[in-house]
Formats: structure tokens, C-alpha cells, sequence
């Protein structure tokens, strides 16, 4: 008997950011089974399912997905292993770098991400082939 597909998960990106909009765009390119959902960290979704900590700085990725809530490098690297192969390596190859190194990095890089990659006046809005991946 077939296993069923995962049930979507739910990718929380800060909608104003320029480097997660992008990071965004490659997964809608990229998640070819659809198993991703994505929400704004500034949307009624993201204050409905997260505790306030994860709302407060909008400094990381959040992935709710059957396991629960993951943030910066662990819900990347959960993100890429949801996409199939090569993701799915990259990402077992990711884990080989202890989780604190990653987040470091992860942290760094979001220190600097407006800088580097701009922010944007409003939250991204999907056209409309997106728009059933996305929820407010």
C-alpha cells in the first residue's frame, strides 16, 4: 500500500524582507508536490498558531509542520528535505554542522538581511497561481 504524501506544513517568513521573499519564490519553484504552505509572520495565520516570541523579533523562518514548530537553520533545513532529492541530501549534510554553528550563521546572515537584501513597504502579495499556497 502507498504511503500517503505529508500533509502540507505551514513556511512563516517575514513578508517584508527581501532575502525571505526570495527564499520564497525558490520554494514555490521548487516544491513540486505542493506540500508547503506559506504565511506571513505579519498575518492573522502567524497570530493564530504562534506564540508570541516567534512574532516579536521577525527575525527567523518558522516551519509548523506534523512535528511541531521549527525556527532559523532546523526549519530550513526540515524546509529542504520536504523538496525531494538533492534537497533532501543538502539538508542530512546541513545536520553534520552542530545546530548552535548553524543558528550563529542563520543569525548572522537575518542581523543583516534588510541590509543586504532590502525590505519591501508592504507584505508580499501572491499572484494568482500562488494563491492557494498562501494563507494570510
Amino acid at each position: 500500500m502507498p504511503s500517503a504524501p505529508p500533509s502540507p506544513s505551514i513556511v512563516f517568513f517575514d513578508g517584508v524582507c527581501g532575502l525571505c521573499n526570495g527564499f520564497v519564490d525558490a520554494l514555490l519553484r521548487l516544491d513540486r508536490r505542493r506540500l508547503l504552505r506559506f504565511a506571513p509572520l505579519q498575518g492573522e495565520t502567524a497570530r493564530g498558531r504562534l506564540a508570541a516570541p516567534y512574532l516579536e523579533g521577525l527575525g527567523a523562518v518558522v516551519l509548523l509542520d506534523e512535528c511541531g514548530i521549527s525556527e532559523r537553520s532546523e526549519a530550513v533545513l526540515r524546509i529542504l528535505s520536504r523538496l525531494g532529492q538533492p534537497w533532501r541530501t543538502l539538508a542530512r549534510l546541513g545536520r553534520v554542522i552542530p545546530r548552535r554553528w548553524r543558528d550563529r550563521l542563520y543569525d548572522a546572515i537575518a542581523a543583516r538581511r534588510y541590509r543586504w537584501f532590502g525590505q519591501r513597504d508592504t507584505c508580499r502579495v501572491p499572484t494568482p497561481q500562488e494563491r492557494e499556497q498562501f494563507l494570510d
